[in-house]
């Protein structure tokens, strides 16, 4: 049978279409050459592309790969600066994008790839932007199977070949075929990847796969060859349960929310939920970073939909998008199907679903009584989702992680009474310098349910016990009279609140900003840092926490980046990778979900990558369990900052001991200068002394080595002659 003997529709969607068993399988089992342009190189994108080709091995075909490799900003500077040679550092990334398979399905996909590769049936080919200028990333995506009979399908579109598209993203590919009135435009795609593929594109260099890394992929080969994965993996009679299992279908009421098989609470978490639903189900989780308060959130949700008969509409928060990510890996496993809403949320017409899901709701539909949003602050606060709560006329309930971050006077204002259920969870609750936020959070929330902190984490293992180790660093001449001089500013922008209390204008806050931005990205830190990592330059499992902001301005669930931080995260990656010679890479938001999903596996295996270098997105909820060494360049005098930061890296993992945490400590002069300061001069110094120090003292009170912090406190105080921290 032809291709054009099978019907093929114009376009796939990952929620409608099983695209494994409808597409790809009946295309490539009567195929003889297969043409994919797949984006980034990893080994995952090579398992995905993997669907289907076992049956191109019945008619001898061949499957050609163009691929990109992930580089990084240092990698392109160190070509472009002949730091490094082009071939070397493409050898690099490519092999370290070549991660362990995870199951028994990505072994034998590997093991099939390893195969043909060996066989000369797999060819694989790298292209990268180079217009003599500068070197960039090529990523289109784009696919042509051929049959014997000259037919070809051609197919582009914004599916991404990897799990999590095919079972969780709503995704769509766009097909055209030869025989159609689409012939022109299949053509035009036939002669693009040929000229790719013979490098005769203009601006592109398209190079032979590196031998070391066909190397390690042949690594993974074995004599066995599972030729039935596919029919293991995606059975014709299964797929679509299993879609319908992970994707929005507001049907989970089928056995309602329930806990994965085999979790286990553990007794504070179960005391928590118990007092929640002593508490009419209101309450606060007020539980350290790293102890479970997402599990014990969903369990809360589960207790709650059981005794209503899972007649429940449930609306979770997020502030981040990472952190939803996170959330929707978790809430899947407890039997629910969530609407994914934010600006770039991979089901397109989330809009449309949240608004059927009310109306069925509303109406008591049998079967469609329960459904789980999940969004982050910024969707939750849009005018859309504002006025669909307005709809909601059953019961609901209202989950909010990081509920600190409601206490600010556009959230707070947004807390319905239409939530007759509510549950907030932070490990922060108490707004720094807020009284007020704070007391919205709790008049709205309730009382806690549970208080579990950092201290009896750590006792009760938990979490891992830590070394901390203060350094000292100074602002250098011009950072110090630009301090002085915002100090100066800000002392004429207080005024009285209506409490009766102190506190600055928006003009006094703007600038206390730009003043806390001079301490953060103080020059000196990159010195220090040089000279304590240097016993870690062969060790694996690193943080270094740089900046305060979040980095891409253009999206509406991330704040601008201050230019400031993003010249000392470059700073800490040049010295680490180029001059140190470490493995590194950058964990921000700029990097996708798909980036920072392998940067993590990598950083877990330790081997490819040994340290991140990051900004924002790890305050809260990323979950990288391996850190084990942390410098945190970062200066903060926000307990909430700071207490995240440190439970970040304080997560338990196999192997791991302890943590340790050097903390950059910014003073505004050498201690040896104080004694030279009049009492005015010092005065000016006490604000910023006494933050450091409270910090300090934090951290150093449940540390192993509390002494040796203490020696460090003691120095400052005798220098500043205060006896204590005020």
């Amino acid at each position: 049978m032809r291709f054009r003997d099978l019907k093929i529709k114009n376009e796939y969607r990952s929620f409608t279409d099983d695209i494994v068993n409808n597409f790809y399988i009946p295309l490539l089992e009567r195929a003889i050459l297969y043409q994919r342009a797949v984006g980034f190189f990893s080994s995952t994108a090579l398992i995905e592309i993997s669907h289907g080709i076992s049956k191109i091995l019945e008619n001898k075909g061949n499957i050609q790969i163009i691929a990109s490799p992930r580089l990084q900003e240092p990698d392109i500077i160190a070509i472009e600066k002949g730091y490094e040679e082009r071939e070397k550092v493409l050898e690099r990334v490519l092999i370290n994008s070549i991660i362990e398979p995870r199951n028994y399905f990505e072994e034998q996909r590997l093991n099939l790839l390893a195969n043909l590769i060996a066989w000369g049936y797999l060819d694989i080919k790298i292209a990268i932007v180079d217009n003599k200028k500068s070197i960039g990333i090529y990523h289109e995506k784009i696919g042509l199977i051929y049959d014997k009979y000259g037919d070809i399908v051609a197919f582009t579109g914004s599916l991404n070949e990897t799990n999590t598209a095919f079972l969780h993203n709503y995704e769509s590919i766009d097909v055209f075929c030869s025989w159609t009135k689409d012939a022109d435009r299949v053509e035009s795609k036939r002669l693009a990847f040929k000229a790719l593929w013979e490098n005769n594109m203009p601006n592109m260099k398209v190079i032979e796969f590196p031998q070391v890394a066909k190397e390690k992929l042949l690594s993974y080969k074995k004599e066995f060859i599972d030729f039935d994965i596919d029919a293991k993996e995606y059975p014709n009679t299964k797929i679509k349960e299993k879609i319908e299992m992970y994707i929005v279908s507001g049907d989970s009421s089928r056995n309602g929310p329930r806990p994965p098989d085999g979790l286990i609470f553990h007794d504070y978490q179960l005391e928590a939920i118990e007092e929640w639903k002593r508490q009419n189900f209101v309450g606060i989780f007020d539980m350290a970073t790293g102890t479970g308060k997402t599990y014990t959130g969903l369990g809360a949700l589960c207790k709650l939909s059981e005794h209503l008969n899972h007649e429940l509409a449930v609306f979770i928060v997020c502030p981040y998008q990472h952190l939803v990510e996170q959330w929707v890996e978790e809430i899947i496993k407890f039997n629910i199907s969530p609407i994914i809403g934010y600006s770039n949320s991979p089901q397109h017409d989330w809009k449309r679903r949240l608004e059927n899901a009310i109306r069925d709701h509303k109406l008591k539909v049998k079967g469609k009584q329960f459904f789980c949003f999940i969004c982050t602050n910024a969707t939750f606060a849009s005018s859309f989702v504002q006025s669909q709560i307005q709809k909601i006329r059953g019961k609901a309930l209202l989950i909010v992680d990081e509920a600190h971050n409601f206490g600010a006077t556009r959230l707070s204002s947004l807390l319905s009474p239409k939530f007759e259920y509510r549950l907030a969870l932070s490990a922060t609750l108490e707004r720094h310098k807020d009284e007020e936020g704070t007391s919205k959070l709790k008049e709205y929330f309730g009382s806690k349910c549970i208080e579990y902190p950092l201290e009896r984490a750590i006792k009760e293992k938990k979490l891992t016990p830590y070394y901390y180790y203060p350094e000292i660093v100074y602002l250098d001449e011009a950072e110090l009279e630009a301090y002085t001089q915002l100090t100066q500013e800000i002392s004429k922008c207080i005024m009285i609140d209506k409490n009766g209390k102190h506190k600055l204008t928006e003009k006094g806050e703007r600038l206390a900003i730009k003043r806390a931005r001079i301490v953060a990205a103080a020059k000196s830190k990159i010195v220090k840092l040089k000279e304590l990592i240097q016993p870690y330059i062969h060790d694996s499992h690193i943080l270094v926490y740089c900046g305060a902001a979040t980095l891409l301005g253009e999206n509406e669930d991330y704040t601008p980046v201050e230019e400031e931080d993003i010249r000392q995260i470059d700073a800490v990656t040049h010295l680490l990778g180029n001059e140190l010679g470490m493995k590194v890479s950058q964990f921000t938001s700029r990097e996708s979900i798909e980036e920072r999903e392998i940067i993590k596996q990598q950083f877990e295996q330790g081997e490819n990558l040994q340290a991140l270098i990051a900004i924002k997105c790890l305050d809260e909820g990323v979950n990288i369990p391996k850190i084990k060494t942390a410098f945190i360049l970062a200066s903060t005098t926000n307990p909430k900052e700071y207490i995240q930061r440190r439970g970040r890296v304080l997560r338990l993992a196999e192997g791991k001991e302890y943590a340790e945490i050097y903390d950059f400590v910014t003073l505004p002069r050498p201690l040896e200068a104080v004694s030279s300061l009049s009492f005015e001069e010092m005065k000016k110094d006490l604000s910023l002394i006494k933050n450091e120090l409270s910090r300090i003292e934090e951290f150093a009170r449940l540390s192993l080595n509390e002494m040796t912090s203490r020696k460090v406190i003691q120095r400052i105080k005798e220098s500043y002659f205060l006896e204590e921290i005020i």
